[in-house]
């Protein structure tokens, strides 16, 4: 390529003769993945012949440069964004949503929508009682029962003498009792998901009150998913509760948006009836009706219908539910989890093959939506990275953010609008925050996200130059590059500044010389790294070599750049994710919004 070769002329040794294993890749128009191919008995593709470079002995200097011309994609602001699980009203962590330190956190995240839903959306009852805190139930001694619940009614009736955004500071003994109540609701709740087997759950209007400040506080959009297994006789939807929660929230003129159902493709291991999707895609249009009939909510979003992984009965559903309800969503949403979280090893989330799963989905979904209604904005929602809540001490560990930042990229560069976390806090492991309100690494990886990202995606020209491999080593997929225009919203950088994001699986560093536009350019070097002696599997981070945490219940800590002199070689250490802003470069894609 012209890029590579001016880049050797001017700055490298006259080119000779090269090993048989070199190889120049041209990313072809996305920010996708370095890739380290080696040749085949099928053919072997040879690029321009090179020295190696000075300095990079034994070792593999990758070229990378960046169209700083025009985004590829232009993705949502909301891009990564966030989700509750309703099992938080029955393991009562609800209740505490209005503390300073979550809110705190949340805010961290904005703009961002919080999605309400999960595998208990569909076992939801919504009740207009304003403060049941003295009946409800829960385990434990008569004691805890009766200091935790008084504890509550008493919170609850100082937050009701706020106004505005309601933040309250839980004393200490009242979180200890409510971790108790959670882990005994953990085994519970474990034991219902296991089975496949849901008990009803009850939302209140004070419930209902206490997500929507969390969220309005937080700065985020709160979008919420309906019961879609309330069904008449005929097994159409029976909208009665609906119409109660959502007359409910249009009298306080809350501001969300909504869905019906959660993974209705599933249905029939629930209740042991289906749901097709020619009929859901009914109950959505009874649902746009009915929202259009109350003033609030008369333009609000919807969004559906929420499939699971795109297996083939489940493009059929997709299928029948876009032919009647296509141009009904807003955004059309699946959801997606990398591995079974009861026989995930931290070595799963170092596997390239694993990483890739998500690309064929992302083409199904895509095929269907496209026939249908092109153009039509596409969600990944309910996204994690095991199912079955998780293990501990692995999906909420530093090597979880392999998968997650690669998601982040994958989805970006292929032009997916928005990806739903799960789960912001919940009784797994998925979660960002811990049930001791501290954040996990990938909640670290996510503000850093937040911070850097804009949502336009650039198209990244990468040149790997390295020595003849030695029989049977296959070097594949190990180095991951995205790139997007700095966010906007970071006043640290002027407009035109770009920020690469880097995944490196390999067990040894690499090296990357960045040419072209980029060449010369100081370049702020933001390195993720585990924290203390457990790696991997460690549930702390350092940025740049300092461990982070949280200032104090209000206050994130600043994230601080290592500024390296301009023109020199990244280095990339083995098994980190990082991040690096190449200022001033003036691109012309990311001059304006």
């Amino acid at each position: 390529s012209e890029l590579i070769r001016g880049f050797l002329l001017s700055g490298m040794p006259s080119p000779s003769s090269c090993p048989p294993g070199l190889l120049a890749l041209m990313a072809p128009g996305l920010a996708l993945m370095a890739t380290f191919s080696l040749p085949s008995q099928a053919g072997d593709r040879r690029a321009l012949p090179v020295e190696k470079p000075p300095g990079v002995k034994g070792r593999t200097l990758i070229l990378l440069d960046v169209n700083t011309k025009s985004p590829v994609r232009i993705i949502s602001e909301n891009f990564l964004s966030l989700q509750l699980d309703p099992s938080i009203i029955h393991d009562g962590w609800l209740d505490f949503l209005s503390s300073r330190r979550l809110v705190t956190l949340a805010r961290g995240l904005a703009p961002a929508f919080l999605r309400f839903a999960g595998k208990r959306t569909d076992f939801l009852q919504f009740h207009n009682v304003k403060n049941p805190a003295k009946s409800r139930g829960g385990p434990g001694p008569d004691y805890y029962l009766k200091n935790y619940e008084d504890d509550i009614v008493r919170s609850d009736i100082a937050l009701d003498k706020q106004k505005g955004c309601k933040i309250a500071q839980h004393p200490d003994i009242m979180l200890e009792l409510q971790r108790e109540k959670a882990a005994q609701m953990h085994l519970v709740l474990l034991k219902e998901q296991f089975s496949n087997t849901y008990s009803n759950l009850t939302l209140t209007a004070r419930s209902l009150d206490k997500l929507y400040n969390f969220a309005d506080c937080s700065g985020l959009h709160l979008i919420f998913a309906l019961n879609a297994l309330r069904r008449n006789p005929n097994n159409s939807w029976n909208n009665s509760n609906a119409l109660s929660l959502l007359k409910y929230s249009a009298s306080k003129k809350y501001n969300i948006s909504w869905e019906l159902g959660n993974e209705p493709n599933n249905y029939r291991t629930l209740i042991g009836r289906s749901v097709n999707g020619s009929q859901l895609g009914k109950d959505y249009i009874q649902l746009r009706s009915l929202l259009q009939l109350i003033r609030t909510y008369s333009r609000a979003h919807l969004y559906g219908p929420n499939i699971g992984r795109p297996r083939k009965n489940v493009v059929a559903f997709l299928e029948g539910f876009m032919k009647v309800a296509g141009g009904t969503v807003d955004a059309v949403t699946w959801q997606h989890y990398y591995i079974d979280g009861r026989v995930a090893k931290v070595t799963d989330f170092l596997k390239t093959r694993l990483l890739d799963t998500l690309s064929d989905q992302i083409r199904k979904v895509q095929k269907v939506v496209n026939t249908y209604t092109p153009g039509k904005k596409i969600w990944l929602e309910g996204v994690g990275m095991t199912s079955a809540g998780g293990m501990n001490n692995l999906s909420d560990s530093y090597a979880a953010g392999f998968l997650w930042l690669n998601t982040l990229g994958l989805l970006a560069s292929q032009g997916i609008d928005v990806v739903v976390r799960h789960s912001f806090l919940d009784h797994g492991h998925n979660h960002l925050v811990d049930q001791n309100f501290n954040p996990l690494p990938d909640y670290w990886l996510s503000l850093l996200y937040k911070r850097l990202i804009g949502p336009k995606v650039l198209a990244i020209h990468v040149a790997g130059l390295q020595r003849k491999p030695r029989p049977g080593r296959v070097i594949r997929d190990k180095l991951r590059i995205y790139a997007h225009c700095t966010s906007y919203h970071n006043h640290n950088y002027v407009r035109g500044s770009i920020t690469l994001y880097i995944i490196n699986l390999h067990r040894s560093r690499k090296k990357i010389k960045l040419a072209g536009t980029l060449r010369d350019k100081i370049v702020h070097q933001y390195l993720l790294q585990p924290y203390g002696k457990d790696g991997l599997h460690s549930k702390s981070v350092q940025l740049n070599g300092q461990p982070l945490a949280m200032v104090d219940d209000g206050t994130l800590p600043e994230l601080k750049p290592r500024p390296l002199r301009a023109g020199r070689t990244l280095v990339i250490p083995p098994l980190t994710m990082s991040f690096y802003v190449v200022k001033n470069v003036n691109a012309l894609a990311c001059r304006y919004r």
